[in-house]
């Protein structure tokens, strides 16, 4: 099996436990779609944009609910009052998030929202929301387009506390994954900093073995997925990356071991199926 087949089939397993690891709104997008231009070092993404995202969206409303949203949107742009438009976006992502359940609109909405807040609290748990999904998210054009959203409310929440690490690695995330720099360092290196100070802050030891299993370098990849491993046995996350980087190094007995580790651990049918038939594959 080549290095490429090996990441197809191992983010195919990622894919499906994404939804019961990361307790995503909606189902992610295939990883493979994005792991397999990485290693095949394909030009840089289309662009994607909100208008045609919304546009997306609208075609799955009934003509009652595009009649409501196109009221909301006129409101915000006739509001001149600040507190206005803070009240016509949290009305705009309550409806994307809980009548018409569309991820992209709700959490762009839910952005524009925090952005007028200003609230440190209220920035980070927005540009989370963008990242959280970027890291389960395939598509290269959509990944920029969570990583170019979550950096700037980052970048807003690190003007109020410029000291949390945690909007640090999440800034330094955006550039590791989003595709939104030709110079990883440029995310790497202050999260580095981070890890180096505190090997047992697991959010960076996560983001770096995340970066380094886009890049192909494994070892490194998997030298801080064990950190995780070690400081957290349970952790689902850290498992399946472990299991997934040493598929993709074509390093078999130690794959099986963490994929087993994995289906030990997770209680839904259809991936632990994946599971079974992973291991299969690798052990004849």
């Amino acid at each position: 099996m080549t290095k490429q087949q090996s990441i197809l089939v191992g983010s195919g397993i990622a894919a499906i436990l994404a939804l019961f690891i990361f307790g995503q709104t909606v189902p992610p997008k295939k990883p493979n779609v994005a792991m397999a231009a990485a290693a095949n070092n394909q030009q840089a993404p289309a662009t994607v944009n909100f208008t045609d995202l919304l546009a997306k969206a609208k075609q799955k409303l009934t003509p009652e609910q595009n009649e409501r949203i196109t009221r909301l949107e006129n409101s915000v742009t006739r509001g001149d009052v600040k507190e206005q438009q803070l009240h016509i976006y949290h009305q705009l992502a309550r409806f994307w998030r809980d009548s018409a359940k569309v991820l992209e609109p709700y959490i762009f909405y839910n952005a524009e929202a925090a952005k007028l807040e200003n609230s440190e609290k209220n920035l980070t748990f927005a540009a989370h929301q963008f990242l959280d999904n970027l890291m389960v998210e395939g598509d290269p054009a959509m990944q920029t387009w969570l990583a170019t959203n979550a950096k700037v409310l980052f970048e807003q929440a690190l003007k109020l506390n410029p000291a949390n690490d945690s909007s640090i690695i999440g800034l330094g995330a955006c550039y590791i994954l989003g595709n939104i720099s030709n110079n990883p360092m440029q995310g790497i290196l202050p999260i580095k900093q981070i890890a180096d100070k505190n090997p047992k802050n697991l959010y960076a030891q996560l983001i770096l073995g995340l970066g380094g299993k886009k890049s192909g370098q494994y070892d490194k990849a998997i030298e801080r997925f064990t950190v995780i491993v070690t400081e957290k046995p349970n952790d689902l996350e850290g498992l399946l990356n472990l299991a997934e980087c040493y598929d993709g190094k074509g390093d078999k007995a130690n794959a099986v071991k963490w994929y087993t580790e994995v289906k030990k651990r997770i209680p839904n049918e259809e991936a632990q199926k994946e599971l079974t038939n992973r291991i299969k594959q690798l052990t004849q």
